[in-house]
């Protein structure tokens, strides 16, 4: 069959039907047997898939779409369910075992061949490849090249000549370094880098990390080294911290652009080789005690993968034809395709991939090959990984009494509290997998009990990729089967919050509006509304109703003819409190009386 790489468009035919759950909506047939690829929605792939479009016209794809508030978090919620698209895309590996379980081992075909061992080494499991680095991310330390070349300063090979350096550059009447604090992400990246020019990557600190996050050790006993080290980059004026809590942005440009500073160390890339006042910027790693370890950090953009259901008889064409889109996403065309002007601190993840020797990452990419760069710390983190950042920059900072053996105790601290009251941090549990229509209603329930509403209307997706305009208001997550948790919740929340609005209408012009569905581009390409009643059953035609809608989920003109009431509030946390209620949700209960 020869049918053409598309956005394929999905006719729904629409009714009105009364759910169990008391959700009147407008409903879909059911989706057809396709011989396309479903392809995971993620940003940044535009024109891969358009290159894939010239290269294989016959391979045919469905693209699935995203726009919630939790996107990783949400892949691997798919995943859990057994419901992930057939090309799986995710920012984090999460889960080990499960990736191993739900993916097609890619390690015996050839284009892995064309990524270095290093690299394969690192996201190897058990010997396996399921997720592979579409390309990466490099971090280390920024610095204004422009001024080091016209006071005649070298970049240093270790800590003495760091040392050394900061000294002439305080000399001069400039600030060594300066640390971004706004987010306390950066403070905890300098540390845990600090700790990888050393320990943290060898066979004892990978087995402490594993150790330490599942409670089994502590940090006391293996981080003093390290904070000693850190101390030493405090003391010579590296990590001066701004008493503003700037941006990035605002501190490379006061700092470095200013000419105050020389060094910069954040964990955020940057858009430009070029500082806004002309001068050259240049990346420099962080800079280990004797100079034998100076190490890059990287991070992929996303890992993609294969659905292992594809290895199943009667797949083998579909089979055939996902490999045929990785075997070109890991050419130099299927690369270039991500390396723009704007991303100069983006690496190809082939190692065959030139650099130009004036590139902001030529170095970087030599310690890649040379296996002196390393993943960036932040799986398994992300619920103590912010307040031990703020440690840290207590510590830079000089407040609240905090010192190296203080940030050592607060580790110890913050993930022994984490870890007993993991189970607390569930709060609700779903008793089978939800419909995104079915999710769509529930999430109406929590918003309309929470304002005092009569009724609700949530747009949700309907799987038209060509009706998605606007649905970042909207919900296009599915509750799956299993337990609650903040993560969880906000998987089906809208990736808008903040505000919320009350538009009075009377039942007939209610299911008037959900019959035609949310249509803010005004294409011809609506998505279905969720109508969901105080009460259950449908809405009477005479009676008015106080009808609340997502922020940006209704049109101007239905707010000018519905007398719109623009409320602030967060659905997230509607969403929250309605759940922890509730206990239990299943598609066919919690009626909202």
């Amino acid at each position: 069959m020869r049918i053409k790489l598309s956005q394929r468009l999905l006719i729904f035919s629409v009714v009105f039907v009364l759910l169990l759950s008391a959700c009147t909506s407008a409903s879909k047939t059911s989706k057809p047997e396709s011989d396309a690829l479903v392809w995971s929605f993620w940003g940044g792939y535009d024109s891969f898939l358009e290159l894939a479009a010239e290269t294989y016209p016959d391979i045919e794809l469905e693209r699935a779409y995203y726009a919630g508030a939790n996107h990783t978090g949400y892949s691997w919620a798919q995943m859990r369910g057994d419901d992930i698209p057939d090309i799986f895309i995710t920012s984090q590996i999460l889960d080990e075992d499960l990736a191993k379980e739900q993916l097609v081992d890619l390690s015996g075909y050839d284009f892995v061949d064309h990524l270095s061992t290093a690299l394969l080494d690192q996201i190897a499991i058990d010997g396996g490849v399921y997720l592979l680095p579409v390309n990466n991310a490099i971090y280390g330390i920024y610095y204004n090249k422009t001024l080091m070349e016209e006071h005649g300063w070298q970049v240093p090979a270790n800590f003495a000549e760091l040392e050394k350096l900061c000294a002439e550059i305080k000399e001069a009447g400039l600030i060594p370094g300066v640390v971004g604090t706004q987010l306390t992400g950066n403070t905890f990246s300098a540390v845990f880098n600090l700790a990888k020019t050393n320990w943290l990557t060898t066979p004892a600190g990978v087995n402490w990390e594993r150790d330490f996050l599942a409670g089994n050790t502590t940090a006391a006993g293996m981080w003093e080294g390290t904070m000693d080290y850190v101390q030493k980059y405090i003391d010579i004026g590296m990590f001066t911290t701004d008493p503003e809590d700037r941006s990035n942005n605002e501190l490379i440009e006061d700092y470095l652009a200013g000419r105050k500073a020389v060094f910069f160390t954040m964990a955020a890339l940057v858009n430009s080789s070029t500082l806004s006042n002309g001068d050259q910027l240049g990346m420099m790693p962080y800079i280990g005690e004797d100079g034998s370890k100076n190490i890059y950090m990287y991070s992929t953009s996303s890992n993609i993968g294969i659905s292992k259901r594809l290895t199943r008889p009667g797949n083998e064409e579909k089979l055939e034809k996902a490999l045929q889109l990785l075997s070109l996403l890991y050419t130099p065309e299927g690369q270039a395709v991500f390396i723009t002007e704007n991303t100069p601190c983006i690496l190809s993840v082939l190692d065959s991939a030139a650099v130009p020797e004036d590139s902001l990452i030529y170095d970087a990419r030599q310690a890649m090959q040379d296996g002196r760069a390393f993943p960036m710390t932040y799986a398994h983190w992300e619920n103590v990984l912010s307040d031990m950042g703020q440690a840290y920059k207590d510590w830079f900072r000089g407040e609240n009494d905090m010192d190296g053996s203080g940030c050592i105790a607060r580790m110890d601290e913050l993930q022994s509290n984490y870890l007993n009251t993991q189970e607390m941090t569930y709060f609700c549990e779903s008793t089978a997998d939800f419909t995104l229509e079915q999710t769509a209603c529930l999430v109406g329930k929590a918003l309309g009990s929470a304002v005092d509403a009569d009724a609700a209307m949530i747009p949700y997706y309907s799987g038209d990729y060509n009706a998605k305009a606007g649905l970042s208001a909207g919900v296009t997550g599915k509750l799956y089967q299993g337990r609650i948790n903040v993560e969880v919740s906000n998987t089906i929340a809208p990736g808008l919050d903040g505000e919320y609005a009350i538009l009075t209408m009377t039942g007939a012009q209610a299911r008037e509006l959900a019959a035609a569905g949310f249509d803010p581009a005004g294409d011809g390409n609506p998505s279905p509304y969720a109508l969901v009643v105080r009460g259950g059953g449908e809405p009477e035609d005479d009676k008015t109703y106080q009808v609340a809608f997502l922020m940006q989920s209704y049109t101007g003109e239905m707010g000018q003819n519905y007398n719109a009431r623009v409320e602030k509030g967060s659905v997230r946390t509607f969403l929250r409190d309605w759940l922890t209620r509730q206990k239990t949700v299943s598609p066919d209960g919690n009626p909202w009386e």
